[in-house]
């Protein structure tokens, strides 16, 4: 009797690791401080997203001011993510974390100083959010290419799936933390609370073991070692594939600078901005984080290539299906469909990037990886924006969705190695 109720329960739990998200990599001590590390500094720098612009309007009442925050943010987040990814191959990862770490908290801690004076500059307000920038810039390839280090390569997809689900849960619940706390406690304590968050991080980074570039070469990063990035990245076919297929993907695929005509246009918003805005914006950030909380079966798949693939020719199926539709719930539903698929796609490309790039050129390859995540999005903003202008924003929605499936199919075909990559 005993004998034949024993495998159910040993079935049940073999069920349920293929669902919920593999937590194994947490199980190593390092690892575990790096991701909780990660998890408040995801939370923390969307109080300061949300602050800084709430911040310059309340100064200007102008949203054209507000709208120069993307370009004091993109601006150092580009220049610093290359330079920061060829440092981080150059010098100890863990003293570069204290490093980059100890500059985001003194400019948290500069940003809640102006407040809680009223200075009331928003250039001052807009060059520390600069400087804030540069210095998240260097963290995130540095902490990237870290990973590596402490997770064997057969965890390395769940260590991957755990990192997006820390980012999506910062990208999801960052805003309405600030949202709830900004009536409560005000802006300054606002800035106040990312501050002393930051701390903890510090002393997360410190913990980990030392980290030095493996031939043991400490060295200054120069215009030199960028170009060797660069020219590594040239010679590495799947490597190049997994940023061409990511910026085919954001550039032409993500709507959202549609989504406030839309919401009013489309699903009947008022003027002023309502229900429909704020779901349209949490659908994709939602989608991501419900798949991260399911991908227990990511370590199981052995195509990466293949995988980053599928994916994206969903996201892009998915956005031509919310495009077309005039039902604000299935506009949720097929946006929510799309951001699982993107967390597919940055799940296994970041796997790609942890096994196939060598180690003295992960950090390189990670800083490439920031400014395409941070870079495609933007790009997005522009062309949808001027296509909504020129034929409206269904068909720029619909069309764009269009783009990214042939576009994909097209590069593919050009470098066909990174269909048939597997992992090692």
């Amino acid at each position: 009797m005993g004998d034949r109720t024993e495998p159910e329960p040993r079935g049940r739990r073999k069920l349920l690791g293929s669902i919920v998200i593999d937590s194994r990599p947490l199980r190593i001590p390092a690892y575990r401080r790096l991701w909780l590390s990660s998890l408040v500094t995801a939370i923390g720098s969307q109080l300061t997203a949300v602050a800084v612009p709430k911040q310059i309007f309340d100064i200007t009442g102008s949203s054209g001011y507000v709208g120069l925050t993307g370009a004091f943010g993109l601006v150092p987040l580009l220049i610093f993510g290359i330079w920061g990814g060829a440092i981080a191959d150059t010098v100890d990862r863990r003293k570069l974390l204290i490093v980059s770490n100890t500059g985001i908290a003194v400019t948290a801690c500069l940003l809640w100083a102006q407040a809680y004076f009223e200075i009331e500059s928003v250039w001052a307000v807009l060059t520390l959010l600069a400087v804030n920038q540069a210095f998240f810039a260097v963290n995130m390839p540095t902490r990237n290419a870290v990973i590596a280090r402490l997770v064997p390569t057969d965890l390395l997809p769940a260590a991957s799936a755990l990192s997006s689900m820390m980012m999506t849960f910062g990208a999801v619940f960052g805003p309405l933390m600030a949202g709830a706390l900004l009536p409560i406690i005000g802006l300054s304590t606002l800035y106040l609370v990312d501050s002393v968050a930051l701390l903890a991080v510090i002393w997360a980074v410190w913990t980990l073991p030392a980290l030095p570039p493996l031939d043991g070469q400490v060295r200054r990063a120069g215009i030199r070692d960028i170009l060797d990035g660069f020219r590594y990245l040239a010679m590495q076919k799947v490597l190049l594939a997994s940023f061409v297929v990511d910026i085919i993907a954001m550039a032409a695929g993500m709507p959202r600078a549609l989504f406030p005509e839309m919401a009013e246009r489309t699903f009947g918003d008022p003027p002023g901005g309502g229900f429909a805005l704020g779901w349209l914006y949490a659908a994709i950030p939602l989608g991501a984080m419900l798949l991260t909380l399911t991908s227990g079966w990511v370590s199981r798949v052995n195509r990466h290539g293949a995988a980053v693939v599928i994916a994206i020719i969903v996201w892009g199926l998915a956005i031509v299906a919310f495009g077309v539709t005039s039902t604000l719930w299935l506009a949720i539903l097929f946006l929510a469909v799309a951001g699982a698929a993107d967390m597919v796609s940055s799940i296994f490309r970041m796997a790609i990037l942890q096994t196939a790039a060598t180690d003295e050129m992960r950090g390189r390859t990670q800083g490439v990886f920031t400014v395409v995540v941070a870079g495609g999005p933007r790009v997005a903003d522009l062309t949808h924006g001027w296509a909504a202008a020129g034929v409206g924003t269904a068909a720029a929605a619909s069309g764009g969705g269009v783009l990214v499936i042939i576009g994909v199919v097209i590069a593919v075909a050009l470098i066909p190695a990174f269909w048939a990559y597997r992992k090692p």
